[in-house]
């Protein structure tokens, strides 16, 4: 499926329109800095507890109050990494060679330098309790994959969408992205980022405020059972894809 695919635009038009601009009307899209740093912070911590980090956003900020007097472990230096990647993002334009760096950026704690901003050379899956829970494309075809991912994504830029458009395809790119799995390490962090930075770019810096992260974190089970269309990346059924495409405009409550 291709992330400019509009297969299921018309349900989701249907049942998000109305929903998806009333709760834009009434977002809070002041641009004081203070409030625009602190909702950064609070999508990377968000992120990183989604991927088990334990640091949680009361813990982070009074952590930096008193820097001085904690030793910053590698937990807090993953939360404070993919900050610096969400500011990269918000400054510069989305192409394929600032999300390489945004990669870069954010997986520094993660992944060893020859492997930060990198595409894949190994494969990789997603294990669950019980096992491997999903199989991701073969190493050999990340980079045509993510060529094509790229040459879509490109078309959506500079493509005249509404908002309900844009939520829609933000969606379905941090879906794709998520099962092309392109990195060894940082792929669901480097999607969520991904997401906003496609809404941002269509709608404007403010919407870098809406608190997608914090929305996936508190409703983490229901964001891994939509996320969930298949054990490998030749049998997603992307026909069961709408119930995430509908997550990401509750954010916005």
């Amino acid at each position: 499926m291709k992330i400019t695919d509009k297969k299921c635009f018309k349900e989701y038009f249907e049942n998000n329109e109305n929903k998806i601009r009333d709760l834009i009307q009434n977002f809070n899209f002041s641009e004081e800095k203070n409030n625009f740093e602190y909702l950064t912070k609070a999508s990377a911590v968000y992120s990183s507890n989604i991927e088990g980090n334990s640091i949680d956003l009361n813990s982070y900020m009074n952590y930096e109050l008193s820097k001085e007097k904690f030793k910053a472990g590698k937990e807090v230096e993953e939360i404070e990494q993919l900050i610096k990647a969400y500011e990269f993002a918000q400054t510069n334009i989305l192409t394929e060679e600032n999300l390489l760096k945004s990669h870069e950026i954010l997986s520094k704690p993660l992944l060893i330098k020859s492997k930060q901003g990198r595409y894949r050379v190994e494969p990789v899956g997603v294990f669950g309790k019980s096992g491997i829970a999903y199989l991701a494309v073969e190493p050999e075809f990340v980079k045509e994959r993510m060529a094509a991912f790229f040459e879509e994504l490109n078309e959506l830029l500079h493509a005249e969408l509404n908002e309900i458009a844009v939520f829609y395809f933000a969606s379905l790119i941090h879906l794709r992205f998520a099962y092309i799995h392109p990195f060894r390490d940082g792929n669901g962090r480097a999607a969520r980022l991904l997401e906003k930075w496609f809404v941002a770019e269509k709608l404007g810096k403010s919407f870098w405020k809406i608190q997608s992260e914090e929305y996936y974190k508190n409703n983490q089970q229901k964001y891994y059972e939509t996320i969930n269309l298949g054990v490998n990346f030749y049998e997603l059924n992307y026909d069961k894809c709408l119930p995430f495409l509908e997550m990401l405009p509750n954010c916005l409550k």
